[in-house]
């Protein structure tokens, strides 16, 4: 653990010292065993090569650059921290090698910490309606199901939409995370037109009074081009019955996928703009850095990550929990 210090937004120029915590809930396994193998290839690959130098040399930021770039930390998010290191070097706030880590925590914290924003359902848009995008294989649909059973245990009634109607299993599997978590799934056969799933299934919870709408859409037509375009018209077509729906648009990434997941989530906020991201399959993959990379090039919040296949294990990010865990300062 280490403290860092930041400028309070309200009293410009003043310091003002913040801790990083992690925030377990309880019953729950740690989050850094969970993320194990992004540890492993990121914290611990990092404290290796750190202790191998002596000097704060040329060599050095070489080997920094090389291991942030591997561990998919991005270009961009990359070269903002050498720079901020190469910055305080100059100016004598580093002065040695074991001083270098604990600085990269800060960086990594100062680049991820404003995308923690947290899902907030506005219980006066009825239904507030989340609509959910990403490419086939990334665990868009097992979210939603995770995000119905997170919704339900707050007291919040829940429908769901079938909107990936190119793909029969995508449907069964909607209407089984329904099943499990007692709440009606809104879905017609394999081939109908997706937009009027969505369409009747937004009339339906208007009707109903249901807090929440969850609507699922297809990963993927014949090409990108047809996809985006769906997506563009499920947006019109909602907006038919309820001007600001959606009141979401939340992208589902692998993060096994690495930098791909960084060119999706630039590709479908081109398209359709995005409110906010869930990273999945942290807990199977050493690629974790991917969220720094996601978070310098598109600001957006980071809304959960999943680590694990529990419903639980969809946790809402917070971004002192996740650096700890990756990048942990002995």
């Amino acid at each position: 653990m280490f403290r860092i210090f930041r400028k309070k937004k309200d009293q410009p120029g003043a310091l003002q010292e913040e801790r990083l915590r992690p925030v377990e809930q309880a019953g729950e396994e740690a989050l850094d065993q969970r993320l194990e193998d992004s540890r492993r290839q990121f914290g611990q690959q990092l404290q290796t090569l750190l202790a191998g130098h002596e000097r704060l040399d040329e060599d050095l930021f070489d080997d920094l650059e090389m291991a942030l770039l591997t561990a998919d930390v991005g270009v961009a998010a990359t070269m903002r921290i050498l720079d901020a290191l190469r910055a305080a070097v100059e100016n004598k706030v580093i002065t040695t090698p074991a001083q270098v880590l604990p600085a990269v925590q800060a960086e990594l914290f100062e680049i991820i910490e404003p995308c923690e924003r947290f899902l907030a359902v506005d219980e006066a848009r009825k239904p507030y309606v989340i609509l959910m995008v990403g490419v086939n294989g990334a665990g868009k649909t097992t979210t939603i199901g995770k995000l119905a059973r997170r919704f339900k245990d707050d007291g919040l009634s829940v429908m769901l939409a079938a909107g990936d109607t190119f793909r029969a299993a995508a449907v069964e599997q909607l209407q089984s995370w329904g099943e499990r978590n007692d709440v009606p799934v809104v879905a017609q056969a394999t081939g109908a037109d997706s937009a009027a799933v969505i369409f009747d299934a937004l009339q339906s919870a208007k009707a109903k009074g249901v807090d929440v709408l969850i609507a699922d859409t297809a990963g993927r037509l014949h090409t990108q081009g047809n996809l985006m375009e769906e997506l563009k018209k499920i947006h019109r077509v909602m907006s038919r019955v309820d001007a600001e729906a959606p009141h979401e648009v939340m992208l589902v990434v692998d993060a096994g996928n690495g930098q791909n997941a960084l060119n999706q989530a630039k590709q479908f906020n081109e398209a359709i703009p995005l409110t906010g991201i869930t990273v999945t399959k942290l807990d199977g993959t050493a690629r974790g850095g991917v969220l720094f990379a996601i978070a310098e090039a598109l600001k957006l919040p980071i809304r959960f990550i999943g680590v694990g296949e529990a419903a639980t294990n969809l946790r809402p990010f917070d971004a002192g929990s996740f650096i700890n865990a990756i990048l942990p300062i002995e």
